[in-house]
């Protein structure tokens, strides 16, 4: 089953919020080139077109027939491909974690994990069934009216969350909602990270606040985001920056001290190394 592009609104190119708080529509007429990007937790359903995700070593798709779950919030590399004639359309649907652990006490179902939890990757594609087009189509049709998206909505938000607790990305959405569970205390520390990025951090401190030894934290940090603690916050920070000289139009040394530098030429040097051009270069290009 397919998801059907008639029921899709008529937007411009980029996000655009739908009548429903949480949901939020996607469209891009022309290829995006890889860059460096962040997803909170959410699921990306994609009705036309595709992306790459490059994470670390690990490159995935995808499109029409995958969703993307995202467990945390997870700086990686996007490429996306559409032109004016088939545009790239999608939208992203927040996890809840209150609506998630809602769902998990009334489901009867054990999800084995293979290996340690850590191991899994905290963000990956998953197959797009009936099931889940068919949520997706009604949820697409109702977010027409208003009315209906304030009383169908919520209700079809909590069964595409229930489908993707079916689909091979389930394992990731337990553990995230297991409070002692290695995946789920990182993803703590991940959470205040991203809240306080401008803060000062160190390992042990981040390990303490996931209440694991550093050697452990550090290595199934590594695991879930591919990246170091230290490594994760830098990409954070810089995206950050990123984002408030684009939104809010500030000077690239007013962006570095917002998100925690004290260092202009170390925010110059890392921001360029990262996304290949000094920040007066891509704020005069975009």
């Amino acid at each position: 089953m397919v998801i059907l592009l008639d029921n899709f609104p008529a937007i411009d190119d980029g996000p655009s919020e739908s009548c429903l708080k949480g949901v939020c529509f996607y469209k891009e007429t022309k290829n995006i080139p890889r860059k460096p990007v962040v997803y909170n937790p959410g699921i990306c359903i994609v009705v036309q077109g595709h992306k790459f995700g490059y994470l670390g070593s690990h490159k995935f798709q995808y499109d029409a027939n995958h969703y993307l779950v995202t467990s945390v919030a997870m700086p990686f590399e996007c490429e996306t491909f559409a032109s004016p004639e088939e545009p790239f359309l999608g939208l992203y649907i927040d996890v809840d974690m209150a609506r998630l652990h809602e769902l998990i006490s009334h489901m009867d179902i054990q999800t084995e994990l293979s290996g340690e939890e850590g191991l899994m990757r905290g963000i990956g594609p998953a197959v797009m069934d009936e099931d889940m087009a068919d949520a997706t189509n009604r949820l697409i049709k109702c977010l027409q009216s208003e009315t209906e998206s304030q009383i169908l909505g919520p209700g079809l938000v909590r069964e595409i969350l229930y489908r993707a607790l079916h689909g091979n990305q389930a394992p990731i959405l337990y553990s995230l909602a297991k409070y002692n569970g290695t995946f789920s205390r990182v993803a703590g520390a991940l959470k205040v990270m991203q809240t306080d990025y401008a803060a000062k951090f160190d390992l042990e401190q981040l390990a303490g606040k996931a209440n694991m030894s550093t050697s452990a934290f550090h290595r199934a940090f590594k695991e879930i985001t591919s990246d170091s603690p230290m490594q994760y916050l830098k990409k954070l920070r810089l995206i950050k920056a990123r984002d408030l000289m684009m939104q809010e139009n500030i000077k690239a040394y007013i962006a570095a001290d917002k998100v925690g530098y004290k260092s202009s030429s170390q925010f110059n040097r890392e921001f360029k190394r990262y996304f290949g051009q000094n920040p007066a270069k891509m704020v005069r290009e975009l």
